[in-house]
């Protein structure tokens, strides 16, 4: 069976990503609209009232105008903006954390943040199994490629080639901290300090852990054991040793990924620990993971047309 899909957004980059990881599948049909009709809200309702799947690549408010567009449709939708990630009615496309069955029923999914996906596959899993305290104040310091900034902040770091790192959010409350909170099931909201880097893809989300300091924090070794029961026979996320010469490197070649590892870092006397997530901003920061929820809701295996 083939299902028809339209990406609204399709000529961003994440949307292009999308596009690439479904090109060559029979599985799905794209449904275009070509440069005249892209931003026309009368040829994008008829889009989204015929297809069966409708990714959203767009800014809040146009995702928010193209919901209320396919009122009435059959269409289900994956939304990769920020406007839905917390709104009642809609499920959080992290199949992990909320289960596959969730997703794969779902009408309305929300793409989860890249910066939230390593988080929360950091902490989530050690909160509700008690290991960590969800009263605790997190603080989550984390650098990306500059992809993940949209149009405007590509091109001007491109022009720019003497940006080398761009540290953002300085006036607190980021769009990320509510769904990073929320989904964590944390009393407080994390102190989240990110970054962006002179590279495309790529990113790295570490939470430090002054163990001996948090009340009822379980050992190093217990949070990697629970990390790795957690995620058990997930071909998408893995836990891994860190490297071998204590350094860990974003690389600006790096290839499309959708993989997403994790790592348990302690100091020797297992007082200090630090919970370091690597993964593609592009690939299970947004495209891959909007890929994989669309996967899940075909009734297809979940990692499908994904690059593991």
């Amino acid at each position: 069976m083939t299902h028809s899909v339209f990406i609204d957004g399709a000529a961003g980059t994440t949307g292009l990503e999308i596009a690439d990881r479904l090109a060559g599948r029979s599985e799905f049909s794209l449904i275009v609209l070509d440069d005249a009709q892209r931003k026309n809200p009368a040829a994008r309702r008829d889009a989204l009232h015929a297809a069966d799947f409708a990714v959203l690549c767009l800014h809040d408010d146009a995702a928010r105008e193209a919901v209320t567009m396919a009122e009435g449709a059959r269409v289900r939708i994956i939304d990769a903006s920020t406007a839905h990630r917390v709104a009642p009615g809609w499920t959080y496309g992290f199949p992990e954390l909320v289960g596959r069955d969730a997703v794969a029923n779902a009408a309305r999914v929300s793409n989860p943040g890249c910066y939230p996906t390593g988080f929360l596959a950091l902490v989530a899993p050690l909160v509700r199994a008690g290991l960590l305290p969800a009263d605790w104040a997190y603080s989550c310091n984390a650098v990306s490629g500059y992809s993940g900034g949209g149009k405007a902040l590509i091109e001007r770091v491109e022009a720019d080639t003497d940006i080398a790192w761009r540290g953002y959010g300085l006036g607190f409350g980021h769009k990320h901290v509510p769904e990073m909170q929320g989904y964590a099931g944390l009393a407080h909201a994390p102190l989240f300090a990110p970054a962006v880097i002179a590279a495309h893809r790529g990113m790295v989300v570490e939470v430090p852990l002054p163990l001996a300091a948090m009340p009822g924090a379980a050992a190093p070794a217990a949070l990697r054991a629970e990390l790795e029961r957690f995620f058990a026979g997930s071909p998408v996320v893995r836990v891994v040793d860190a490297p071998a010469d204590g350094e860990l490197l974003l690389r600006g070649s790096m290839a499309p990924w959708d993989g997403l590892d994790l790592m348990v870092l302690a100091s020797a006397d297992g007082t200090q620990a630090r919970l370091v997530a690597r993964l593609d901003n592009l690939g299970k920061g947004a495209s891959g993971a909007a890929v994989q929820s669309l996967n899940l809701m075909a009734g297809l295996p979940d990692t499908a047309g994904l690059r593991l």
